[in-house]
Formats: structure tokens, sequence, C-alpha cells
């Protein structure tokens, strides 16, 4: 039998507005730009960035953080929160990004399968939330193993750069 708990005094918190879930961090990186918008205005080579395509309005960048070999983020230029704030060219080229990337991944990889999503929101998750991010993960069957579960550590089996060359090398 599913209980409910009413609990009407969050509906304040719920409807109030997005201030509520900002940070001292939220409000320094506003001024610097986000860690994205730092990288791609940095002038430094692409390798050492590990970005590993350039588009017209977003990038792909190699995750620093990765949940397995390959984890990569598409990434519009411009600072954006939400997709509804993105433009119609910025949409169409991320969403083209992401779908060519699934297809670089597979090539490089050969991944049983995929993990696609945001976390639009410090609350959903979203540890940038003031530049919108799409994770493209390649998953195999049985890649969890006990590291993550009991010492909540990732094993890789290449570096950041290793990858960031595989992946850059097969781009269409």
């Amino acid at each position: 039998m599913l209980e409910r708990i009413w609990s009407g005094w969050r509906a304040a918190y719920v409807s109030g507005s997005p201030v509520r879930n900002a940070s001292a961090d939220d409000t320094a990186a506003s001024t610097a730009g986000s860690v994205f918008s730092q990288l791609v205005n940095s002038r430094k080579p692409d390798t050492e960035t590990h970005i590993v395509h350039r588009g017209d309005t977003c990038f792909v960048i190699v995750n620093i953080f990765p949940y397995t070999p390959g984890h990569i983020l598409v990434v519009p230029f411009r600072e954006v929160a939400d997709l509804d704030g993105l433009s119609p060219d910025e949409t169409s080229e991320l969403w083209a990004t992401v779908t060519a990337a699934t297809g670089v991944l597979r090539h490089v990889y050969n991944p049983d399968g995929l993990n696609i999503g945001l976390n639009l929101g410090r609350p959903a998750g979203g540890s940038i939330p003031e530049h919108l991010h799409v994770h493209v993960v390649p998953r195999w069957t049985g890649d969890s193993n006990f590291m993550s579960s009991v010492a909540n550590t990732q094993t890789l089996p290449e570096s950041l750069g290793a990858t960031a060359a595989k992946i850059r090398d097969a781009w269409p």
C-alpha cells in the first residue's frame, strides 16, 4: 500500500525563485564564467583542455570525472542554464552533435549501450547548473564493480588524454 505524507510547507521552496539554489560558488562562477567557458576562452590547445570537437554553437569535451572511459560532454559555447534558453540553431546543433558523439563512441569503444542525459539544476544533480551540458556515457554489461559500490572510486583503464586523442581522431 502506498502511503502519502503531506508536506505543504515545501510549496514555498518548490515554487520559489531559482536564486534559492544559488551558493557562494555559483556567484563566483557567474562572474568568471562557468568552467566550460573558462576552458573554451583559455586559449589553451584542445589537447590540453581535452576538447575533442568544436562546432559552430557547441563543443565536445572529455569529462574530467568520467563514469567510464569515453564519458564525454556536449556543451553549447554560450552559457545557458536550461534547454528553453537555447536558440533554434543551438538546439539543432546540440542534438546533432549528441547523435554524432554516439557514433564516435560506438566506433572507438564498442560499448554494449550508452547513457545520454542532462542534469538541469543543482537539485537534479547538475554540478554546473549555469551551463547545461549533455552527458554521453558508454556502458558495458557488468561495467559496475565493487570499487564504485564500496569505495566510491572509479577504475579507468586509460588516461583522459588518451581518451581525448582516440575520440578526436575518430570524430567525423
